[in-house]
């Protein structure tokens, strides 16, 4: 079981593998950026999907951080990680990562439909701007905002508890969708205390970018990927299980 206090330990490696690795960590932060800022353009010309399309960020960052976990994996190996490491990443572990993905859109979606039911169907008052939403939540006490909120909270946790291990692994060891999906959760469970705190800690960074315009992705999204491997490689004992010899 992991002391709460590792979470700084994971922090410090992540720190120490994104400036060593240096060019393909940043693009992936850059690359966040970009998506992050057309995602919130689209939203923006309908306002209740921006808080949707935030939360949904915690189920699809993860995943998006595949090409980060390949790299602290080659540093980890006495290597000097390019692009090129981060691009085989994704190859090796390709049908996997398709199908974890789809589940995660899934999931979204799920997310999305039931939070635009709840918006449309039992708020009854007028909100045609995000000043008026702020009205809503802090004016109104029906109970529905905290409702979605406790849901959406639930709905985080239990991605986060199937996600947070589940792509390292994947990466790192070829091993089926639900053995990885298997193995996060067990890892969570394991280890409650920390993990939550380690979930409170992406959650802190992601509002910081989020503050931030956006912006802070390029430093603090690789700094989190390159953290999450360094969670893995401390909860998960992968020795025996298969690695990849080639890529399909």
């Amino acid at each position: 079981m992991a002391d709460p206090e590792r979470v700084f330990h994971w922090l410090k490696l992540g720190w120490r593998d994104l400036r060593a690795a240096g060019r393909p960590s940043l693009l992936h932060g850059l690359l966040v950026v970009v998506l992050s800022l057309a995602v919130m353009a689209t939203t923006l010309l309908r306002w209740e999907l921006v808080m949707i399309a935030a939360s949904c960020f915690l189920f699809i960052g993860p995943f998006l951080a595949t090409g980060l976990y390949a790299v602290s994996k080659s540093l980890g190996g006495g290597g000097r990680p390019s692009v090129a490491d981060a691009v085989n990443g994704w190859l090796h572990a390709s049908k996997c990562l398709f199908r974890f993905g789809l589940l995660l859109v899934f999931a979204c979606v799920v997310w999305v439909a039931f939070s635009l039911a709840m918006f449309y169907f039992f708020v009854n008052v007028r909100i045609a701007d995000p000043a008026d939403f702020l009205r809503y939540v802090l004016t109104q006490h029906d109970g529905l905002f905290l409702l979605w909120s406790v849901l959406g909270g639930l709905y985080a946790a239990v991605a986060f508890s199937v996600t947070v291990v589940t792509m390292p692994l994947l990466v790192d060891r070829d091993v089926s969708v639900s053995l990885a999906i298997r193995t996060s959760v067990r890892a969570v469970g394991e280890n409650p205390f920390t993990m939550t705190w380690w979930a409170m800690i992406i959650l802190v960074l992601t509002g910081v970018s989020f503050a931030s315009g956006m912006l802070g992705f390029i430093v603090l999204y690789p700094l989190m990927g390159h953290a999450s491997w360094h969670v893995y490689r401390e909860l998960v004992d992968a020795s025996g299980l298969p690695t990849y010899t080639a890529v399909e």
